[in-house]
């Protein structure tokens, strides 16, 4: 059994002992008292900003890392958006950690996103009671059925929807989900150099499959990003955001990776479009 199913599985397994101790009712009432998350704005070249305590390819990354003060430095760096790992047994996280970055980064109107391996609609209202504003689906572990009730829960609820691609197939039936916002709130389309069914990764899939990419809708160039020159990289293929965790995980001044990531980025954009 591949990684990724192994982690949908338990993923399946945790949706239910969460349905066990609680009502649909209940999360749905809890999700209308929340207040509504920031938009999600782009300009150009952008950075989603990962909170990542550990990591099953690469080990322990920031066991105790302080949550608000890493979302409240994403936030104020410039950081399009913060992504937060929730997944407890692989890597470490809980909803507790997405919730404290939500609560740290609201002043700066940067929105959080659920990173995690999503099976089930209540695992998106999960995501809003917590106060996301985005959540990500990764598009090979799903089947079309699970996606469109993924994505028609997220629309519901304001979130825009990062759908994570490892190959062609991936992207194609992505790009039959995108058309723009959907009640304002946007769909994304990333590739990930990792492939989570193997866990290896290929640091040429962005340029292979940056010609896939469908036109018009933000491309995000996720995993093997370490560097400002890893960002200008992934610009000059076209692509408009970055999501970085492992390098500033491990950065000794990740607030100032993260400034000279965006920098070198829309440097290249601003060449680009003239």
């Amino acid at each position: 059994m591949s990684f990724l199913a192994q982690m949908a599985g338990h993923s399946a397994e945790r949706v239910g002992a969460a349905r066990a101790r609680r009502s649909e009712a209940a999360l749905l009432a809890a999700c209308a008292e929340t207040p509504p998350p920031p938009p999600l704005r782009l300009a150009g070249f952008d950075l989603i900003a990962e909170i990542k305590r550990n990591s099953p390819a690469e080990g322990a990354l920031a066991l105790d890392a302080d949550v608000p003060e890493r979302a409240a430095d994403y936030a104020a760096t410039g950081a399009a958006a913060i992504s937060v790992l929730t997944e407890p047994a692989r890597f470490s996280g809980s909803l507790d950690d997405l919730a404290a970055a939500a609560v740290a980064a609201a002043p700066r109107q940067v929105p959080v996103m659920r990173k995690d391996f999503l099976v089930d609609p209540w695992q998106v209202l999960e995501a809003r009671e917590a106060g996301a504003g985005g959540v990500l689906l990764i598009v090979a572990m799903l089947t079309d059925d699970q996606l469109d009730e993924l994505l028609a829960a997220a629309a519901e609820q304001g979130l825009f929807v990062l759908l994570e691609a490892f190959d062609e197939a991936d992207l194609e039936r992505a790009a039959n989900r995108v058309s723009g916002d959907t009640d304002g709130a946007p769909r994304l389309v990333g590739v990930n150099s990792r492939d989570l069914r193997t866990l290896a990764v290929d640091p040429a899939r962005l340029g292979r499959l940056a010609s896939c990419l469908p036109p018009g809708v933000p491309a995000v160039a996720e995993s093997g990003l370490h560097t400002a020159d890893d960002a200008a990289a992934a610009a000059a293929l076209g692509y408009a955001v970055a999501l970085v965790g492992t390098a500033l995980m491990r950065a000794a001044a990740p607030a100032k990776l993260a400034a000279a990531m965006i920098a070198a980025g829309r440097q290249v954009h601003m060449e680009k479009t003239g």
